[in-house]
């Protein structure tokens, strides 16, 4: 099949968050198993990767009463699969990959896409649009009387691309609303996501866990009725990662590569972390590492009540890269400031570092309050570091207790202070039957999460995509 994908980040072109990587990754994937992948990404003033323009594409898009030109350039991705760019230097030509006015970037973005499909002649079996960045693209495909099967995944509920009246007025949905939402669906609310859950042929998300979380007003973020009424065209694919790319026996950016027949010489990723991190150097400490957005989600506001006891109760160190919410980065810096033989804060987007986490962090920390999938987890048992999660989405469907059958980790199912601490300290004794250990960091670098399954899950959804597009036409 020829997929055309539809995104806001690609890595390494460019990158915020997990979206990149799992665009990318997931291309190259339906690639390997024989498909022809392409993608649309606007083309931001940070991407540094060399472009060729393509000549004599210009695209007039009527934008809110006026006309914006979109210029084409275009590139490869790792060498193979076509990227094509959407240029106009007013709305996409910023650093910032999400500015203030984001709603009018990508409104923008996702008009260009009809005419970028015709003017390219792309002529794709299917279009995946991914996030509520690119989910009014199937409103204006059916506007422009296209019938190409759309499948639209949400990556993150909670972010909709919420929008007030006057912006409904001036971005010409209102136009359309009566015309292509069906008259049994739940009335969308004024966002991005909802137009996409309710025009897409097919709707998936990054867990299927978390697909069934999202039928509930505790995970819904107000769209539960929407997706209950999409709910058989909705499917839950657990996301994968790039084993070439987060590999540590080739890793340029650790201290020493190894791999589960080298394990010992990881030790010395731990010991350049804490170097690094201003911690004391030894190697018998247990060292928890965290790499995350500092946001709510991500169960900061948890971590920070337990700051105070995992200092008290543990031997522990702990290490926190990411950035968010200013309110965290200030808490954080003081806890640091009180405990500075324990724990290290990193206020930074730094992929280096990162890697360096993964890599000598002895535990992987993720005390979510909901995680749709996440990749964290997946790196980290990539990387030897045992992951210490709670049971929530794509969490839950890629970490099992060791406590179990083919354990892979520890884990807390309440958003509790206490159960999370008493799983830090069950970790923490067992990091001391070293042999046991190995054998867990062996047994978990070992699995496959990689995208090959996770890819043929979505060769399904694009196929029953075609299938629900020919009923919706017929």
């Amino acid at each position: 099949m020829k997929i055309l994908f539809i995104a806001s980040e690609v890595f390494p072109l460019v990158k915020v968050g997990g979206l990149a990587d799992v665009t990318s990754s997931l291309a190259m994937a339906l690639q390997a198993l024989g498909h022809q992948p392409s993608i649309i990404l606007p083309k931001y003033r940070s991407i540094k990767a060399p472009l060729h323009d393509i000549h004599g594409k210009n695209i007039a898009v009527k934008f809110m009463e006026h006309c914006e030109q979109v210029s084409l350039k275009t590139t490869v991705l790792q060498g193979r699969i076509p990227v094509y760019l959407a240029e106009n230097d007013d709305f996409f030509g910023t650093e910032d990959i999400y500015p203030h006015d984001e709603l009018e970037r990508f409104l923008l973005f996702s008009l260009s896409i009809p005419g970028i499909i015709s003017q390219l002649d792309l002529c794709p079996d299917v279009i995946h649009c991914h996030d509520w960045h690119t989910a009014l693209t199937p409103v204006w495909l059916k506007k422009a009387k296209t019938t190409l099967p759309t499948v639209f995944t949400i990556h993150n509920l909670a972010y909709q691309g919420s929008f007030d009246q006057q912006f409904f007025m001036r971005s010409a949905l209102s136009s359309v609303w009566q015309e292509y939402i069906p008259v049994t669906a739940p009335e969308p609310g004024l966002n991005f996501m909802s137009q996409g859950i309710l025009l897409a042929d097919i709707v998936t998300t990054v867990s299927p866990t978390y697909a069934s979380e999202i039928l509930t007003p505790q995970h819904g973020e107000g769209l539960e009725r929407l997706l209950d009424y999409r709910r058989n065209e909705l499917c839950g694919i657990a996301n994968g990662i790039d084993y070439d790319e987060y590999n540590p026996a080739t890793d340029p950016h650790l201290e020493r590569n190894y791999d589960s027949a080298t394990i010992g010489r990881r030790v010395e990723n731990k010991l350049a972390l804490q170097t690094r991190s201003a911690l004391p150097q030894d190697s018998d400490i247990p060292l928890f590492g965290m790499v995350s957005r500092l946001e709510e989600q991500k169960g900061i506001d948890l971590l920070l009540q337990a700051i105070d006891p995992f200092v008290t109760e543990t031997r522990a160190q702990l290490v926190i890269l990411g950035e968010g919410r200013q309110h965290y980065h200030r808490l954080l810096a003081e806890a640091a400031t009180k405990y500075p033989d324990r724990l290290s804060v990193f206020i930074a987007h730094d992929e280096q570092l990162a890697r360096l986490v993964y890599g000598g962090s002895d535990m992987f920390l993720m005390p979510s309050r909901f995680e749709p999938c996440g990749l964290g987890q997946l790196i980290a048992m990539r990387y030897g570091a045992i992951p210490v999660v709670r049971h929530t989405g794509g969490l839950a469907d890629t970490v099992t207790d060791v406590t179990q059958d083919n354990g892979n980790g520890f884990v807390f199912r309440h958003y509790s202070v206490r159960e999370m601490l008493d799983t830090i300290k069950r970790a923490e004794e067992s990091f001391r039957r070293r042999a046991e250990w190995q054998n867990l960091m062996r047994h978990n670098m070992k699995l496959d999460f990689s995208w090959k399954a996770s890819a043929k899950e979505y060769e399904k959804a694009y196929l029953r995509a075609r299938d629900v597009s020919r009923t919706r036409s017929s």
